[in-house]
């Protein structure tokens, strides 16, 4: 009696559809109606089970319905992704014909700017800082078009495409690359001060080396994941997981004996410290990001980096001295490190290798960071000049 009532409410509601708005057609408003009855029907029929032969063969013809409907919605789904892939096709094809075009017509541009009157000049600056624009309007355009993966990607995930084609998608996936993040970054930092303080053994530092390989790895992932789909982090903050990725393998195939016990209280102590400062950029760096985006000075894929960019220069210059003095203790662990091979214990091959990874870790982190500084204290004096 349920399904019976039920479809004569559906009849009834498609009539009210059909003849709304003063007797014009009304699709959208029809297709609505449907959804939400189905959607009412399904949540009762959750709760209704047949139980004579007349509830039974009534039940299948609703069924013999909804599945004609699944047909056509499956039908309908099909051809719009086959209609999709083609503006797909066609959007990356003429955004590498327009890039192509407008690369030579810069240098075309170069090679009049130099015999041109002023006006010309002028008018030749103008076309190439619209060009310079247009660049980063096709970036944002590509960020939603699918793209050959680069070479780390290929290599781990093969020829799969990873471009996610919606705002909403793209911004999930970054919320969760950074709340990742943060609950490693905590996670490691309980763990090595447990391994510090609490307990001294070797198996639970592999476990703590094995959870930091595995985490480093995860990042340089998602990380190039983020980059295809409009993320502009980029360099050294990029290439530093993958040296800490190297490090933290070495570290896990590190032998116990004298000369890792010698080490492994200053680089546990490091793992802290580091946590630490990853820990406090992250608080400080997303609420920053959140204002930045808010006002229209960031793109909504920027990424928190355990590191310094230009645009923490307002705000975030206190974290400055946490950095540097972590860029110190990677500087401080190397020189450390080098020491112990000129003892005559010194059997080990990770000891060497553990050195020049850390003296690695330093120059980038460190003339990368100066750099940024150095780049932020001149564009001031520039601004001040004019």
């Amino acid at each position: 009696m349920l399904v019976v009532k039920l479809g004569s409410d559906d009849r009834r509601l498609s009539k009210i559809a059909r003849s709304s708005d003063k007797g014009r057609t009304d699709r959208y408003s029809l297709h609505l109606y449907q959804g939400t009855l189905l959607f009412i029907k399904h949540s009762l029929e959750m709760l209704f089970n047949p139980t004579g032969l007349n509830e039974c063969l009534q039940e299948w013809e609703d069924l013999e319905k909804d599945y004609q409907q699944v047909q056509e919605t499956h039908r309908l789904y099909k051809q719009k992704l086959e209609e999709v892939s083609k503006l797909q096709d066609s959007c990356s094809s003429s955004i590498a014909r327009q890039r192509k075009k407008l690369k030579d017509l810069n240098e075309s541009l170069q090679e009049c700017r130099a015999v041109a009157n002023p006006e010309d000049v002028n008018k030749v600056d103008e076309i190439q800082d619209s060009i310079k624009e247009r660049s980063n309007v096709f970036f944002d355009m590509e960020a939603f078009l699918p793209k050959k993966n680069e070479l780390y990607l290929s290599l781990v995930l093969g020829n799969v495409n990873v471009t996610l084609l919606n705002k909403q998608s793209k911004f999930a996936y970054k919320d969760e690359y950074e709340k990742f993040k943060l609950y490693l970054t905590v996670l490691l930092l309980l763990f090595s001060f447990t391994c510090r303080f609490l307990v001294t053994y070797r198996v639970l530092d592999a476990l703590f080396n094995f959870l930091l390989v595995w985490y480093y790895c995860t990042l340089t992932i998602r990380e190039s994941i983020l980059i295809n789909n409009g993320s502009k982090i980029k360099g050294w903050w990029v290439f530093q997981h993958y040296v800490s990725t190297f490090l933290s393998g070495v570290m896990l195939t590190w032998p116990d004996g004298e000369l890792y016990q010698m080490f492994r209280n200053q680089f546990l102590s490091y793992s802290m410290y580091i946590n630490f400062v990853q820990f406090l950029q992250y608080y400080y760096q997303s609420g920053c990001l959140y204002r930045l985006r808010a006002l229209g000075e960031r793109h909504n894929m920027d990424l928190t980096v355990e590191g310094f960019q230009s645009w923490m220069w307002r705000g975030l210059t206190f974290l400055l001295p946490f950095l540097f003095l972590g860029h110190f203790f990677q500087l401080y662990n190397g020189i450390t490190l080098f020491q112990m091979a000129q003892l005559p214990e010194w059997k080990e091959w990770q000891v060497l290798m553990c050195g020049s990874t850390f003296l690695v870790l330093f120059m980038g982190n460190f003339f990368t960071t100066l750099g940024v500084v150095y780049h932020k204290y001149m564009d001031q004096d520039k601004a001040k000049a004019l």
